[in-house]
């Protein structure tokens, strides 16, 4: 399960960036990960409620959204997005897609925090 050290990694990031802010608790944090970074979302979640305890995360929101595979057809001359992870062929012509330009990706997209001041007021 590849996935513990993913999160372990993103946490370990997520932490150093909300370090500049004392106090601070992260309330969400925002994945892009593509069709083919070979992730499993449950995996995902399931390893970000362990690697997140006793951590400023800890009790935060782990957000994903799956990026789709996109690539250049030759034929076309277009981008276009691939629907099915078992044929790369291009949807308006049936055509073998290339350069696959988007699908791998695997980033931290945003996080959301709670400063210190805020956590008292409420």
């Amino acid at each position: 399960m590849h996935e513990l050290s993913l999160v372990a990694s993103i946490v370990d990031a997520v932490t150093e960036s909300v370090s500049a802010y004392p106090g601070a608790r992260v309330k969400e944090v925002r994945l892009r990960v593509g069709a083919l970074a070979a992730v499993i979302e449950e995996s995902l979640q399931f390893c970000y409620g362990i690697a997140t305890e006793d951590t400023p995360l800890q009790g935060s929101a782990l957000i994903v959204t799956v990026v789709p595979v996109g690539g250049h057809c030759p034929s076309c001359a277009r981008d276009v997005e691939i629907a099915s992870l078992q044929s790369f062929r291009c949807p308006l012509c049936c055509g073998p897609v290339e350069n696959v330009r988007q699908g791998r990706e695997l980033e931290i997209e945003s996080i959301e925090i709670e400063d210190a001041e805020e956590t008292v007021q409420s």
